[in-house]
């Protein structure tokens, strides 16, 4: 099998870079998996869940609150807003965001685009609470 460049990268750090055979995205539009060779997307990504498969066939994961990810036939590049190892995973982090994002909702009764975006990031992150459980 193929492999080609990935990269996770955060605002805080660079959290992997390394020759991979697959990566499974939690994009917006739906999970996808990235190979060698896929065509050229841009697509963003929700929080949720990144798998990746190194070339010597070690799987790792990591939680993703949102970004964007740059694929191109030879690499994928992940941006993400916030990134750490699934093991280093606080479940009280997700909590605390899941709050946050509750109380911002109260803040947005005016503004139906706004409202609909937080509601969105607050069922991702629900979801995401709910996946973490079987680590």
């Amino acid at each position: 099998m193929a492999d080609f460049n990935f990269e996770l990268v955060s605002p805080e750090r660079l959290l992997l870079s390394e020759r991979v055979s697959e990566v499974v995205l939690p994009a917006t539009e739906g999970e996808m998996t990235v190979m060698a060779n896929h065509a050229p997307t841009m697509t963003t990504i929700k929080p949720g869940v990144v798998t990746v498969k190194a070339a010597d066939g070690k799987v790792s994961r990591y939680v993703v609150f949102g970004g964007f990810a740059d694929i191109v036939p030879t690499g994928c590049t992940l941006l993400a807003e916030s990134a750490v190892p699934a093991e280093e995973v606080d479940r009280t982090l997700i909590e605390r965001r899941i709050e946050a994002a509750k109380v911002e909702l109260e803040d947005l009764a005016h503004s139906d685009e706004q409202r609909t975006r937080v509601e969105t990031f607050l069922s991702e992150l629900t979801q995401l609470n709910g996946i973490l459980v079987a680590f």
